[in-house]
């Protein structure tokens, strides 16, 4: 088992910065390594789509057009954490984020291709004004 908590949501101006993170905590044989993670949100009245995916080893990442230059995914193996930089925040960047953590021995673009997701996390509000 695997549970997920986000933390770093809040409310910032357009063109701000936020950083998100979220600590895993495994119960399990297996570790925070062997899982691909990624960050999803939800606007209101909107799909959830995901804003970013990093691989294992935290060696390839995939983001999603509509943030790409601006924000960034990293992890830290060694503590269960993973991180969403977001830089040049805009209106339309408000959502609920949610960290997630991929199919157990799968890559960052399976994740992100696939939206193959074993785990989620509660989510954190990120709210930008104009």
């Amino acid at each position: 088992q695997v549970q997920l908590m986000e933390s770093g949501g809040g409310l910032v101006q357009a063109g701000g910065s936020l950083r998100l993170s979220c600590t895993a905590s495994i119960t399990s044989t297996y570790t925070f390594n062997t899982y691909p993670m990624g960050w999803f949100r939800q606007a209101p009245g909107k799909e959830r789509e995901i804003v970013a995916a990093i691989s294992r080893d935290g060696g390839g990442t995939v983001l999603a057009e509509s943030v790409r230059g601006r924000f960034a995914i990293s992890r830290d193996n060694d503590k269960n954490m993973v991180y969403l930089q977001m830089d040049e925040l805009k209106p339309d960047d408000t959502a609920i984020y949610s960290c997630a953590a991929g199919r157990l021995g799968t890559g960052a673009d399976e994740l992100y291709l696939q939206r193959q997701v074993d785990y989620w996390g509660q989510g954190t509000q990120v709210t930008v004004s104009s």
